[in-house]
């Protein structure tokens, strides 16, 4: 990301998120909290950063960065969404939905799936989100937070072998 504003791709950095159950072991003050103070370690200088500190999922990410940069006086037209891997899809769907004048873009680290599935804690746990979060590019439009997406047969086929499979720690409840 440092590197991503040192090219000059853009103006400013908004750093988002709360602590939640699924972070709370690596970002105990919060995402935006430890994601700000790495960026200043990196050389990104504090007048280029805003944070907000309150965000607990995607879609509140999305719509409290906006309103943070609104109130900053911030014109916008397009956004850089670095997210992990698996989230692109999701994290580009909601901003779509929420904020459909600016062009999104998306980013993450650059890795395969394999890499990025050995770099997990907890394998089980790991399948669990990717199912959870299928799920919700599949649910999330249909509650209005995200625009609709293609998903293959395959794709909603293992998504639900999986979740009998009891991959379903991450599933939406109600």
């Amino acid at each position: 990301m440092a590197g991503l504003y040192r090219a000059r791709l853009f103006p400013t950095v908004v750093f988002t998120g709360a602590v939640t159950e699924a972070t709370r072991e690596r970002f105990p003050r919060g995402e935006a909290v430890h994601f700000r103070e790495a960026a200043l370690t990196l050389g990104v200088p504090d007048k280029a950063i805003l944070s907000e500190p309150r965000a607990t999922n995607t879609g509140q990410n999305i719509a409290f960065a906006r309103t943070v940069l609104e109130d900053a006086g911030k014109h916008v037209d397009s956004v850089l969404l670095v997210c992990m891997p698996y989230m692109q899809r999701r994290a580009y769907a909601t901003c779509r939905r929420q904020w459909p004048e600016v062009e999104v873009l998306c980013a993450s680290q650059t890795v395969s799936f394999d890499e990025y599935a050995d770099a997990q804690d907890d394998e089980a746990e790991f399948v669990a989100m990717m199912v959870g979060d299928t799920q919700r590019v599949m649910e999330y439009p249909r509650r209005g937070f995200a625009i609709e997406q293609e998903v293959t047969e395959r794709v909603l086929d293992a998504f639900e072998r999986l979740s009998r499979r009891g991959y379903d720690a991450w599933l939406l409840r109600d």
